[in-house]
């Protein structure tokens, strides 16, 4: 696969995410230009995300990108509700037959179509090119044994095909699965647009996503791709939702009320903070198979087991999400930043929750960290992903590696994705 030479050029590309909250899709479109490249002979430390693969003979030169990135619109589409009904029971499903699958695919494909259409439509621009992500299904970024071998594995749905038939242009997906089979975890892969759009030569920033679950990139001022940091953190928006859905009867705890109002169970919350996974040095990643239904089902049995109120479960989720993102920076980021100043930029529904930002600050601030919303950075924070998925497919399309090995664990940067071409 050859792309055309975009050096120099800017094209618009539309940016698709549908997150591990299943509540729906966010399409991005986002202008991307290559602004500045340069030739340069090769040397361990420049085999990053920023290189582009040689089309002659490894090892001879790499060519580093510096695309510039405008975000043209953004819009959101909530999953019709038996769709996200499907998406959930096949999510936690530990039998489904593949006819269910095989159609939760093909309508996840008509959906992304739908969403695409309606942005470009509504804001009257063309895209000539499209990254979907696809709805995670499962993600094991860890090998274990199956069949006799041993192995990491991930499944994102949704049919591509019929989004490149709807759209008459190429779509980019399944860009995980590049990054495992060369020894990474597939995630995070959002590290690169960070990079690319903070990376600062004087001052440390963190990018703070909390999505159903939260993950961090740490970027050290001055510091190049190969020194970039990233992982899951834990629990993002997830055991929030769930409980929300359970105890409220809402899909969520709108800007973090009913947990404003609550009491945190101190108890629960340091159960819950003996967990393993936040100890675990990076790289790491986790999703709904750690932190899903059945570990909140858990979470508030606990807490049912000391208060009846709803508020003070939702105060407990809530709280385990900012101390595991608040202990994520102590034991592994901190020690990587100079001087103080540190810029912790929140973006994902997360950034909506007042409480939960209210309880970061309460963390953060004392060490340095002056919290902010990605908003105020030009970026709707639920557009981030979204915009991260445009750049990857535009990376992929161009041949650029799209992953940054120092975040997902890979042993080497790759091109990511499979294109969907019309």
């Amino acid at each position: 696969m050859t792309g055309p030479n975009m050096t120099g050029r800017a094209m618009t590309v539309a940016g698709v995410m549908s997150g591990t909250s299943a509540d729906g899709i966010d399409v991005a479109l986002v202008r991307i230009a290559e602004t500045a490249s340069q030739r340069v002979g090769e040397s361990a430390s420049q085999r990053n995300s920023l290189s582009r693969v040689s089309k002659s003979r490894p090892g001879a030169t790499v060519q580093t990108a510096r695309p510039k990135l405008t975000l043209v619109a953004h819009e959101a589409f909530p999953y019709p509700a038996a769709l996200r009904r499907s998406v959930l029971a096949a999510m936690n499903a530990e039998r489904i037959s593949t006819a269910e699958l095989a159609r939760l695919n093909w309508r996840l494909g008509l959906e992304y179509a739908r969403a695409v259409r309606a942005t470009v439509e509504k804001h009257r621009t063309k895209v000539k090119l499209i990254g979907c992500h696809g709805q995670t299904l499962y993600h094991q970024g860890k090998a274990a044994a199956y069949a006799g071998r041993s192995f990491a594995c991930t499944w994102q749905a949704g049919e591509p095909a019929l989004l490149a038939a709807e759209m008459g242009v190429p779509v980019v997906s399944n860009f995980r699965p590049a990054d495992m089979a060369v020894g990474g975890q597939g995630a995070p892969l959002v590290p690169l647009l960070d990079y690319v759009l903070f990376a600062d030569a004087k001052r440390g920033r963190v990018l703070q996503n909390i999505g159903g679950i939260a993950n961090l990139t740490a970027i050290p001022a001055g510091a190049g791709p190969e020194a970039v940091l990233a992982f899951d953190t834990g629990p993002g928006n997830m055991v929030i939702d769930w409980l929300a859905g359970e105890l409220l009867g809402k899909k969520f705890d709108r800007d973090g009320n009913a947990a404003a109002r609550g009491a945190v169970i101190a108890e629960v919350l340091a159960e819950a903070l003996r967990n393993p996974f936040y100890k675990l040095r990076p790289p790491k990643s986790a999703g709904r198979e750690q932190f899903g239904a059945d570990y909140a089902a858990r979470f508030l049995q606990e807490c049912r087991r000391l208060s009846s109120r709803a508020e003070d479960a939702l105060a407990t989720a809530t709280a385990l999400t900012a101390a595991t993102i608040g202990q994520s920076y102590v034991l592994f980021v901190m020690p990587l930043m100079k001087g103080d100043g540190v810029e912790f930029i929140v973006s994902g529904g997360g950034a909506r929750n007042g409480a939960l930002m209210g309880m970061l600050r309460e963390r953060l601030e004392p060490l340095g960290c002056s919290v902010r919303e990605i908003g105020d950075f030009g970026i709707p924070a639920e557009a981030k992903e979204a915009t991260a998925f445009a750049l990857l497919a535009w990376m992929t399309w161009n041949r650029w590696p799209g992953n940054v090995p120092s975040a997902t664990g890979a042993g080497r940067a790759v091109v990511l994705g499979s294109v969907t071409h019309v």
